[in-house]
């Protein structure tokens, strides 16, 4: 039996190179009367299509290291990232995503089972992200929200209403063509929704899979990262590519471990430096290069990664988007509590609240990870 738990990494050396800079490509026309100053924290991103530049994504966005939002029998020491969904956004991620399930008559965010790791209510999360929007008015948030219990569009709908954030609902007239930046900044309709999944898209509430494809994501060693999709179907890179939907890449590494008859898989906290690096095996920043070729000379349009902060995430997307790291305006150093001191260290440590107690541990995290 497989258990899927995301625990605390360590951080190790990093390396600094120059990627493989996006291609220019034909961009559509802003209709807007007024050109903010810089869009997504870069002046010549604003004239770009929303569907030509990568944005960082920070994967399980709200599920955070020691998170005083856990309850029940949450793992309070586990959590994909550092900081909150917030701060993320001011430190330059552009990209949330997030589990939905049903809980008390109410949507939660909670890492596959709210018994184990609640972050809260959606309603609230939205309403949080919905401010940050309000005072932060020259950028664009997409949200990719996994609907675990098939939640129904028209309750999704009814949180976002409720949480006001419904008014920056962005909805594609026409699929597979996108403004630019800097058309959706003018119109005010800044938060691109996609949902995985829903029968059919409705309204601002995109079916995922309508528009995306994703690589796999449960790999154990940086050799098994392919550009290929895995959903919605599998299929070569190029095939993916081909059907005009735009390439999410999930990169990070999982490790095995066994607690008795059980297998546990963790983040691969020994790798985090290099996972999350510019360069080399297996790094985010050849990676995401590797895949770039295997496109068509396309960079690919998101990186979802754990834990954001560690490593060179913001400048492996920087270069990908042929913009200056250090040019960026209005991003914050990540702040909040560090998970790390620089030092080498066990791979692997389970939270304190844990007791390894055989099968009784396996049914009560079984199936954790749900991307």
């Amino acid at each position: 039996m497989h258990i899927f738990l995301p625990l605390p990494l360590l951080l190790l050396s990093t390396a600094q190179a120059a990627l493989l800079p996006r291609q220019t490509a034909s961009q559509t026309t802003s209709s807007a009367s007024a050109s903010p100053t810089a869009c997504n924290n870069h002046a010549s991103l604003c004239s770009r299509s929303y569907s030509n530049i990568t944005h960082l994504g920070a994967h399980d966005s709200p599920f955070l290291r020691n998170s005083s939002s856990n309850s029940g029998f949450g793992l309070s020491d586990a959590g994909n990232q550092n900081i909150d969904s917030l701060a993320q956004l001011s430190a330059g991620v552009r990209l949330l995503s997030a589990q939905i399930h049903k809980s008390d008559n109410a949507l939660h965010l909670c890492h596959t089972s709210c018994s184990l790791l609640d972050a809260g209510l959606l309603r609230d999360w939205l309403s949080s992200i919905k401010g940050w929007l309000d005072s932060h008015t020259s950028d664009v948030v997409t949200l990719v929200l996994v609907n675990s219990d098939n939640v129904a569009a028209t309750d999704l709908a009814s949180e976002f209403v409720a949480s006001g954030i419904s008014t920056y609902g962005y909805t594609p007239s026409t699929a597979g063509q996108w403004p630019t930046l800097q058309a959706m900044i003018s119109a005010n309709t800044r938060l691109v929704t996609f949902v995985a999944s829903l029968p059919q898209s409705s309204g601002y509430l995109l079916n995922e899979f309508d528009y995306l494809f994703e690589n796999p994501y449960n790999n154990t060693a940086a050799s098994s990262f392919t550009c290929a999709a895995d959903r919605p179907v599998a299929q070569p890179a190029s095939a993916a590519i081909a059907t005009g939907k735009l390439p999410l890449l999930n990169h990070f590494l999982y490790q095995t471990m066994t607690l008795g008859s059980t297998v546990i898989e963790s983040p691969d906290t020994a790798s985090i430096g290099t996972t999350n690096a510019a360069t080399g095996t297996g790094s985010l920043g050849d990676f995401a290069a590797a895949c770039a070729k295997d496109y068509g000379g396309k960079a690919p349009w998101g990186l979802l990664v754990d834990y954001f902060d560690q490593g060179d995430t913001l400048k492996v997307v920087d270069d990908l988007n042929g913009v200056a790291n250090d040019q960026a305006t209005g991003r914050q150093e990540a702040g909040g509590t560090k998970m790390f001191t620089g030092a080498a260290g066990p791979a692997v440590r389970l939270p304190t609240n844990i007791k390894v107690a055989g099968a009784a541990l396996a049914t009560a995290v079984a199936g954790w990870l749900v991307v």
